[in-house]
This record gives C-alpha cells, sequence and structure tokens, in this order.
C-alpha cells in the first residue's frame, strides 16, 4: 500500500537525473553512502544530549541539578526551532538544485558547529557570553539537521527498489539510532579512562571534536551519491510554498503523525537517559549503559517494520503506532519511575522503542510518497521540522518543567495526548494501493 498524493502534478519524463538505469549495485552504495552520512550528522545532534549531564554546570553554574539541566535542555530545545528554518532552506534548495547537493552542505555545516562547541570557553571564563555562544553552537546545528532529515528522507526513498521501498528507507532510521548508539558508545569508552571530575572539565570535549572531524568524510563518499532527479528542478514552483499550498493535507497529514512519532521518540531516548538518572535515581553510567543496550535492538527492529509495511501498507503502521503508544505510555513512564534494576529498566524502554519502530521505520518514505516531486523535499522537512521543533524538541524541557512543578506525571499525559492526535492523522490519511508515487515522477 503507498500513499496518494492529493492534487499531484502530471509525471514528469525521466531525464538524465533519473535512477531508472542504475544498476542494483550503484543504487546499493548510494543507500550506504546516504545512510553513512546520515549517521555522521545524527552522532554529532546527539554528543550534545549525552554530555549535557557533565557540562551542564561548566555553562549554567548556579541551581540545583534540574536547573542546570533546564538550562542545557533550553538550548538543546531552541536548536531544534531552528529546524523549520534549516528544513525551507535545505528542502528549497533540494527540489531546485538535487538532493545530493543539500545532504552534502547540511553535513558540513553540522561538522561546523560541533567545532564551535568542542573549543567554546566556559561560564568561568567569559561569563555570560558562553552560554550564548553554546545556543550559536545548537543554532547553527539545528538549523543542519532541519535540512538533513528531509532531504535524506526524500534522497533515501527515491533510490530506493520499487516494492521493498519500506525495507530500503528504513536505514534512515537505522543509521540515525547508529548516530545515537555511535555518540554512547564514546562517552562510556570516556568514561573508563576518565574521571568524572576529568569528564566535566574536558572529556566532554573530545565527542565533539570527533564529530567535526567525521562531518568532513562525507566528501569522500560524495561521488557514489547519485541524484536521483532533476526533474523538479524544471517545474516553476520547484522548492517553493507557493507550490506547496496546494498539497495542506499531506502537510498537515506529516504535522500530526510527526508530532507523535518525534516525541515519543525522543522520550524513550534522549530524554531517558537523565529520566533514569533524574527520577529513577540511577547512577550516569549505568543509565548510559541501559540506553547504549537498548538502542542496539531498536536499530534491528527498523528494517523488520520497514518490511512489514511494504506488506501491510504504511497507513497500517501509522494507525498501530499511534493506538499503541496512546494506552502504553502512562503505564511504562510510571513503572520506569520506579525501576528498580538496569534489566527490568531496558525492557520498559525497549517496549516503548518497539512501539515508536512502527513510525520510526518509515518516517521520512511515508511522509515522501505524500507530495510530488518538484516540492518533496521542501514539504517532508517543512513539516517535519516545525512538528519535531513543537513537540519532539521540546520534549526534555517539558518533561523538567513538570517535574520542577511537582507534576512529573501530568508529563505521561500529555505525550498520551499527543500520540492520540497522531492517531486520529492516521485515521484520516488517505491511502492509494495502485501507485507508487516515487516511481511517478523522477
Amino acid at each position: 500500500m503507498t500513499l496518494a498524493q492529493p492534487d499531484r502534478a502530471p509525471a514528469a519524463p525521466a531525464s538524465s537525473g533519473s535512477t531508472a538505469e542504475l544498476s542494483t549495485a550503484a543504487r546499493a552504495r548510494a543507500i550506504v553512502a546516504g545512510s553513512m552520512g546520515n549517521l555522521i550528522e545524527w552522532y554529532d545532534f546527539y554528543v550534545y544530549a549525552f554530555t549535557a549531564l557533565y557540562f551542564s554546570a561548566e555553562f549554567f553554574p548556579t541551581g540545583d541539578r534540574t536547573a542546570q539541566l533546564l538550562g542545557t535542555s533550553g538550548i538543546f530545545a531552541v536548536g531544534f526551532l531552528l529546524r523549520p528554518l534549516g528544513g525551507w532552506y535545505f528542502g528549497r534548495f533540494a527540489d531546485q538544485h538535487g538532493r545530493r547537493r543539500a545532504m552534502v552542505v547540511s553535513i558540513i555545516l553540522m561538522g561546523i558547529g560541533s567545532a564551535l562547541i568542542a573549543s567554546l570557553p566556559t561560564y568561568a571564563t567569559i561569563g555570560a557570553f558562553a552560554p550564548a555562544l553554546l545556543l550559536l553552537g545548537r543554532m547553527i546545528q539545528g538549523f543542519s539537521t532541519g535540512g538533513q532529515y528531509g532531504t535524506a528522507a526524500t534522497y533515501l526513498s527515491e533510490i530506493a527498489f520499487t516494492g521493498r521501498r519500506g525495507f530500503f528507507a528504513s536505514f534512515q532510521y537505522v543509521t540515525l539510532i547508529g548516530g545515537q548508539l555511535l555518540a554512547l558508545a564514546v562517552i562510556l569508552i570516556l568514561q573508563q579512562v576518565l574521571t568524572t571530575e576529568e569528564m566535566r572539565a574536558f572529556g566532554w570535549r573530545i565527542p565533539f571534536a570527533i564529530g567535526a572531524v567525521a562531518a568532513l568524510t562525507i566528501l569522500l563518499f560524495r561521488h557514489v551519491l547519485h541524484e536521483t532527479t532533476n526533474t523538479g528542478a524544471k517545474h516553476p514552483d520547484a522548492g517553493t510554498l507557493r507550490g506547496l499550498i496546494p498539497h495542506w493535507r499531506a502537510f498537515l497529514t506529516v504535522l500530526g503523525l510527526t508530532a507523535g512519532g518525534s516525541l515519543m521518540f525522543y522520550v524513550f531516548s534522549t530524554y531517558m537517559q537523565k529520566y533514569l538518572v533524574n527520577t529513577a535515581h540511577m547512577d550516569a553510567k549505568s543509565a548510559n549503559w541501559v540506553m547504549t543496550a537498548v538502542l542496539i535492538p531498536f536499530a534491528l527492529l527498523q528494517p523488520v517494520f520497514g518490511l512489514l509495511s511494504d506488506r501491510i501498507g504504511r497507513r497500517t503502521n501509522m494507525l498501530l503506532f499511534g493506538a499503541l503508544a496512546t494506552l502504553a505510555t502512562v503505564p511504562l513512564l510510571s513503572l520506569l519511575a520506579n525501576v528498580q534494576s538496569a534489566g527490568a529498566a531496558f525492557a520498559l524502554v525497549l517496549a516503548g522503542l518497539a512501539i515508536n519502530s512502527l513510525y520510526t521505520s518509515i518516517s521520512g518514505l511515508f511522509k515522501a510518497e505524500l507530495f510530488p516531486v518538484h516540492v518533496r523535499a521542501l514539504g517532508v522537512s517543512l513539516a517535519y521540522g516545525i512538528g519535531n521543533a513543537l513537540f519532539g524538541g521540546s520534549a526534555e524541557y517539558v518533561a523538567l518543567s513538570f517535574k520542577a512543578a511537582g507534576n512529573e506525571s501530568g508529563f505521561y499525559w500529555y505525550v498520551t495526548a499527543i500520540c492520540a492526535v497522531a492517531f486520529v492523522t492516521a485515521v484520516l490519511m488517505r491511502t492509494n494501493r495502485d501507485q507508487d508515487p516515487l516511481d511517478d515522477a523522477r
């Protein structure tokens, strides 16, 4: 089952930018290269979330631990607010000038943001300029990530094999999770060789420096990133908001599903580390080990659920996600608040992420299938950027705000309500079994 494109533009003929004549081996190499670029991008992005426990006091020296985490989480959320702007800019760029160029530029920009954060002086050295510069670094990263998601989603969806798009497009989240896993692995290694004091003093900078260097390696792979289309650029409304307006229904569908999917993802991934430490009172090392271990099966579930969507349809995946997330969020978070062992925490977090996999495995694909080629990257990037900024990026800040107000359980119901919105959106989603819109116009 594939998703219909409301008011889709007439199909354009294949051109020199088409991937129709690419060999299987060339497609596979392009998928690997596009996925590796995605991994580097998300490693850089998640390093911030996983090192915040160490550097929060360096940039926000006053207040208790929760107040310091609120400061760094606030900056984390601001980075997300730049995503819609990055989504608009890189989506327009990708629709007018090609997916390949947009992906490469966004990854290099992410490396610049990481390099800035790695070299920042602390509050003790330059006072209030320190958190201001930290904010600038996150703004650069947020702008970059806003473009990377949409262009990578569009690229992998377009270059994937017809009939197995769910399976191959799922590797966007395999490598996104891989970026998280790599970030956690680097931190765990540093924890073994450095003391807690050394991690707070300088150790937290090392993962950012690694990410800055790794971002440059995308230049080594750019020759195997075959452009998937140049037909969109010939459309007079390619990459424009004017061209996107007729597809407002698709835009709202992406917003509604992104709200629930992204919020649940960030609750059970990046925020969960802090939740286990700050609420369940696990030590930081144990929480890191739990989150590192759980990401491995989470990554492995992506191709499984992607392949499932090729059989049962994208909409059915989304319906199952919305329903299960709405029913399971409160019980899972309530049990995790009082978890007594690392094994139990692992099982509960994995349950939440398994439900989320119904969404994440085809997150980019179902969005790409909703838009015609000339506004596909823009539609995916901008709608995702807005939904992710409002709900995913704010997850930590909202959760910590509920906790600071003495009503942490209120956050559980907030997540449940947003997941219910995603379920209703899936119910209203249009489908079409007879067409593959990604084959219509390349």
